[in-house]
């Protein structure tokens, strides 16, 4: 049972943590507020389960390599301690489960547009083997659920939501670039691709740069949404933030970039809390 739970990432929840905040984020400014219940429960069950999902199959993917990098060593699938047709009938299980939660509470066009959100989670691993942005990739499926917050309320895509879109999308190529810094003695070895390879020298500039895009991008949203001075006041504290990242990762160290990478869930949370106290002021 431990294996199993390694296998989904239970020990190591951050990454369903920076899938959800957006999410949250989404469904907050598409529903003017608190959404109903129902709607959030089928929201974050739908994070949990589809983020599970996609670490079994990220490992079945990498069941090959994982072997040869220090961080990813003792993963089950790669010390044999579960066998990979498991890890895919895990996936398909939870995906199973999700996709009966959003059509139980969710309306069908919503449900429609998870089918190919949960396509590209899927695939993402298998990316990695041809694409010399794989992380761009995984902003696509990590913003799926900002589309779908808002098409679940709207029924449309207001500029709004593909404006937090396009910050969401940023912010994972920073900060799933700075993830890719910590194996990229690793990575470079194996012949895998990501975009700390592709980016080169130029590594921490486009990070950076990434980071300034996704922070002007919220800016945007905030006008557009008509919120108080506080949310605008809160993000020179999310610019504060950023800059601690920037301290982190200046020198590529890996440990110092793995904490950086750790740091994004304070960015995440804070600008939800943001939101929150927006609306709490309209």
């Amino acid at each position: 049972m431990q294996n199993y739970l390694r296998l989904l990432r239970l020990d190591k929840p951050i990454g369903t943590l920076l899938l959800l905040w957006p999410t949250w984020w989404a469904l907050w400014i598409a529903y003017h507020g608190m959404p109903s219940f129902g709607v959030l429960f089928a929201f974050s069950a739908g994070v949990f389960l589809t983020r599970s999902a996609g670490c079994a199959i990220n490992d079945y993917a990498d069941r090959g390599f994982d072997g040869l990098v220090d961080r990813t060593a003792a993963r089950p699938l790669a010390t044999g301690s579960i066998k990979p047709k498991m890890a895919l009938v895990v996936t398909g299980v939870l995906s199973l489960c999700a996709f009966i939660i959003a059509w139980y509470l969710l309306k069908p066009q919503t449900l429609l547009w998870s089918i190919p959100a949960l396509f590209i989670f899927i695939s993402y691993p298998f990316s990695k083997r041809f694409f010399p942005l794989p992380q761009l990739y995984l902003g696509v499926a990590f913003s799926f659920g900002i589309l779908m917050a808002f098409i679940e309320h709207q029924g449309d895509l207001p500029l709004v939501a593909w404006l937090l879109f396009s910050a969401n999308l940023f912010w994972v190529l920073a900060y799933d670039t700075i993830y890719a810094l910590v194996d990229l003695p690793d990575d470079l070895n194996i012949g895998i691709k990501t975009s700390a390879i592709t980016f080169g020298r130029y590594v921490i500039e486009i990070i950076m740069s990434c980071y300034l895009v996704f922070w002007i991008l919220l800016v945007m949203v905030g006008a557009i949404c008509g919120f108080s001075w506080l949310y605008f006041c809160g993000l020179v504290l999310i610019l504060y933030l950023i800059y601690q990242v920037y301290q982190q990762i200046k020198t590529r160290e890996r440990n110092r970039c793995f904490k950086a990478f750790l740091y994004n869930n304070r960015l995440g949370y804070w600008i939800f809390i943001l939101i929150v106290l927006s609306y709490w002021k309209l």
